[in-house]
């Protein structure tokens, strides 16, 4: 089995050999993709939403009935109607390919799908309309902030960073229990003392020796060295959340400064996100680094849980095992609400400047006042771009399985040469998620402008009333959507 593996590993290697340069030029056409529909909904965003929309539908459509025709097509062929469970496990992944239970199940789980986003778009129809108008604003925003879109470069950068040399003291930590300035000592200690014995070393430095001193494992360092991993990871945690925090609160300040901003886009800052970013690193590193301890602790406790978990796996004590299920649901809980209000808490920080417990504190209170208007338009809203997401994931899955699969005859000559026949899973999946990461990148912008102009929309719901004195910062837009959320109000409707 260990030969086995081995060789599936080599032919996986292989395979990325013959086409990484066809990875890293696919990721930069979904890059480019990705940016198109940035830019195209900034200019027909209720169109694109709509479009979008449909395209997920259809994506996910294509697919159930590709796996239907490749369901039907292995009827009544020799070995088709073997079970995975019969099958076992194969190193050779297209044989799942051959038989009809595979494509039955993949059938299954995207026909699931597209009923669940179906019955969500149809509760949702009316909700769609406001939020598509949050997004139409989310897109002026961005148009006047195009450097937002290139932000996440340099938080992809500094993570790179953090995890090199997380990654660098891992390594470092996990060998040193090896001592390998002793590797000649323990291959032959008797034969390194013989041969320093005959040797003039002793001559011509009469205080030397050559004693034995250990295998290792023998001193505290060595002793203490899983505290010391899961202090790497404690570090880990906190720096990536913090460089997160970091953007978070640039990307913000640079998108409040739109908003609050009397006259678009005269009063808005030459360059909002250097602005927005000096005052970051000038003021609130402290709320920063605070935020990323708490949520980095939690993020600590559930790896311990892991390790835990893992250790006890051979145990029969059935109550520690739930007891230990519960733990870590539980602060898998506490991570998400921590994470939403850190988000929010970062949002306060950039419009006021205030610091990170007074501004959490506001921010939460603001949320509980507006909370029918969170979950209509803030979760709406991040619904609409996780399919903007989805369906550029979608899109990319398929044009890669059919180009490396030589199923185009057009550049069937151009695709390489592959060990396995499936390939999405062994070469295009590293594309995939390479694809999903950088549209999550540039979604990410919206989604953390979309979140600081809805609050920005509260906090100016109660500040002002809209008369000369105190008149309203948002949009003619959004004072549209208020108009007519008031008269669904006075009409005994909740919206």
């Amino acid at each position: 089995m260990v030969v086995e593996a081995r060789q599936v590993a080599m032919r996986i290697f292989e395979d990325y050999t013959q086409s990484w340069h066809w990875i890293l030029l696919a990721l930069v056409i979904a890059m480019i993709v990705s940016l198109i529909f940035i830019v195209l909904l900034r200019f027909l965003a209720g169109v694109m939403v709509w479009v979008m929309i449909v395209l997920v539908i259809l994506v996910i459509g294509y697919g159930i009935f590709h796996c239907y025709m490749e369901y039907a097509s292995l009827k009544g062929e020799p070995g088709a109607d073997v079970t995975i469970r019969d099958l076992g496990l194969q190193t050779d992944f297209s044989v799942y390919l051959q038989i009809r239970q595979t494509w039955l199940a993949f059938m299954i789980i995207l026909a699931i799908v597209e009923f669940i986003i179906i019955l969500l778009l149809i509760f949702l129809r009316k909700r769609i309309l406001i939020a598509i108008a949050l997004i139409k604003e989310a897109s002026r925003a961005v148009g006047h902030v195009m450097s937002s879109l290139f932000y996440p470069l340099l938080t992809f950068a500094l993570l790179s960073v953090v995890i090199a040399y997380w990654a660098i003291t891992a390594v470092f930590l996990s060998t040193s229990n090896e001592q390998i300035s002793l590797i000649i000592l323990w291959s032959a200690p008797s034969l390194f003392l013989q041969t320093f014995n005959t040797s003039n070393a002793s001559a011509q430095c009469p205080d030397a020796e050559c004693l034995f001193a250990f295998y290792g494992g023998e001193t505290l360092y060595h002793k203490y060295l899983i505290l010391f991993q899961f202090y790497n990871v404690f570090l880990f945690f906190w720096c990536a959340n913090f460089v997160t925090a970091l953007g978070q609160v640039t990307l913000s300040g640079a998108f409040a400064s739109y908003y609050w901003a009397f006259k678009k886009p005269d009063d808005i800052p030459a360059f909002p996100i250097f602005s927005s970013l000096g005052r970051a690193l000038r003021y609130h590193t402290g709320s920063l680094a605070f935020g990323s301890l708490i949520l980095s602790v939690v993020q600590v406790i559930r790896v311990i849980l892991e390790y835990l978990d893992h250790k006890l796996k051979g145990a029969q004590n059935k109550f520690a095992k739930f007891l230990l299920s519960c733990l870590k649901c539980c602060f898998w809980c506490l991570e998400k609400c921590i994470k939403f209000l850190n988000r929010n808490a970062y949002i306060m920080i950039a419009i006021y400047g205030k610091s990170f417990c007074t501004s959490a504190r506001d921010a939460f209170f603001l949320l509980m006042r507006n909370i029918i208007r969170v979950a209509v338009l803030d979760k709406v809203t991040d619904f609409l771009l996780f399919l903007g997401k989805l369906l550029i994931v979608g899109i990319v899955g398929i044009f890669s399985f059919f180009f490396f699969s030589g199923r185009i005859k057009a550049v069937e000559d151009a695709a390489p040469s592959l060990n396995y026949y499936w390939v999405p899973i062994l070469v295009g999946n590293s594309y995939i998620l390479g694809s999903y990461l950088i549209a999550h990148g540039f979604f990410s912008v919206y989604a953390m402008c979309v979140d600081t102009l809805f609050l920005c929309f509260c906090e100016d719901l109660e500040r002002n009333d809209g008369s000369s004195d105190r008149p309203y910062f948002m949009s003619p837009e959004l004072h549209e959507i208020l108009s007519k959320t008031k008269r669904k109000k006075i009409n005994g409707e909740v919206w």
